[in-house]
Parts: structure tokens; C-alpha cells; sequence
């Protein structure tokens, strides 16, 4: 049974996990300031608390509101390809939310989904999640609520339904090194994204 933004919302305040639609696949999300949190998204899933996990901003504002040493260069690379299907791996030298991190505190991963419905109301309401895919690591990105794995249903305090998504994750682009890298080509093919970063740069 799904349940309401305002119970999701509440979910996350509360230091719990829950189940959101994004603009590409169903995550897990919990709040990013709570590294207790953050780290169950990883036990949730079983996955190595060394991988890395979005902070997942409602708009541009609010991520440099929390991360203001993205403005520069990184800011115009944002403001190019966001909102939209994509992961980016910034510098993060004042290695804020070191809890996301993963093994690579110099850096941090960012997304700012093109949402509709209630997936962005409920980033509206709480601004920023952690989030990463509902899916046990390894196993397939879910599309509906419905093939978002059991035990992660489950064990989540929420479950907000926005129907059924594209189904493709984010392209994943690090540009935290000399150049720019896909590590992850997903919902948007690595010649077009790393096409559109030669321009701004």
C-alpha cells in the first residue's frame, strides 16, 4: 500500500527510509543530513558503505545552499545538464556529507531529477534526499513501485507510488578530474553528454 507525500515527508524528518519515484527509476532516500540514515540505505541494499550515494537536490539553489564550493565552474556544467537524467561527480574540497562520499571523500555526487507529480512535491517539501536505487545491489532498477524488491518495501518507512518511470538510471558523469568521465552511461548516451560538456568548457 503507497502512502501519501505527507507521510513520506515525515518518514524521511524522522531519520527513516522510503521508497520515492524519480524522473528515471524508484530510489531509496533518506535524509542527508543523518549519516545513521544514510548509512542504512547502504545495509538496506548490501552494498559496501564504500560506494558513493547521491544528494539529490530539489533545485539548483538548494545545492549550493548545502555544497556553496560548487560555484565556479562546476555551477555553469551544472546549470547545464540539470534538472535532468544525470549523476555528477563534483569536487568536493571541503568534503561535506563525508557519509556519502563513500571511498572517495574529495568528490560528491549530485542529481537534480526532472520530477513531476509527487515525486516533486516531496523533494520540494524536504529539499535534498540521499538517494540511490531501490533495487538490491546488482539487481535490476525497478520501473514501478511493484518491482521495487520485497524486503526494501518492507523495511521502508514509506512508499510513494508515481507510477511507472522510464526504467533507465541516470548517466553517471564524473568531472571531478582533468576531464570529464562517463562512468555510467544510462539514460543519456555518453557521446551526447560529454558533447554537451565541451561546450560549456
Amino acid at each position: 500500500m503507497s502512502s501519501t507525500v505527507d507521510e513520506a515527508v515525515a518518514a524521511l524528518r524522522s531519520g527513516k527510509i522510503a521508497v520515492v519515484p524519480t524522473d528515471t527509476v524508484y530510489g531509496l532516500a533518506a535524509e542527508p543530513e543523518s549519516e545513521s540514515a544514510v548509512l542504512e540505505l547502504s545495509r538496506l541494499k548490501r552494498r559496501d558503505a564504500a560506494q558513493p550515494i547521491a544528494l539529490v537536490a530539489a533545485d539548483l539553489d538548494v545545492l549550493l545552499e548545502r555544497i556553496p564550493e560548487l560555484r565556479g565552474q562546476a555551477e555553469r556544467i551544472v546549470r547545464a545538464l540539470l534538472p535532468g537524467p544525470y549523476t555528477l561527480v563534483l569536487p568536493n574540497p571541503a568534503r561535506r556529507y563525508g557519509w556519502l562520499a563513500g571511498s572517495r571523500p574529495d568528490t560528491i555526487g549530485v542529481r537534480i531529477p526532472d520530477l513531476t507529480g509527487s515525486g516533486r512535491e516531496l523533494l520540494e517539501r524536504v529539499a535534498a534526499i540521499a538517494g540511490t536505487s531501490a533495487n538490491l545491489s546488482g539487481g535490476a532498477d525497478p520501473r514501478t513501485l511493484d518491482e521495487v524488491p520485497h524486503e526494501l518495501r518492507a523495511a521502508a518507512a514509506a512508499l510513494v507510488d508515481g507510477g511507472p518511470l522510464p526504467g533507465t538510471p541516470s548517466t553517471v558523469l564524473d568531472l571531478s578530474g582533468a576531464e570529464p568521465r562517463v562512468l555510467r552511461e544510462g539514460a543519456v548516451p555518453a557521446a551526447d553528454v560529454l558533447r554537451i560538456v565541451d561546450q560549456v568548457l
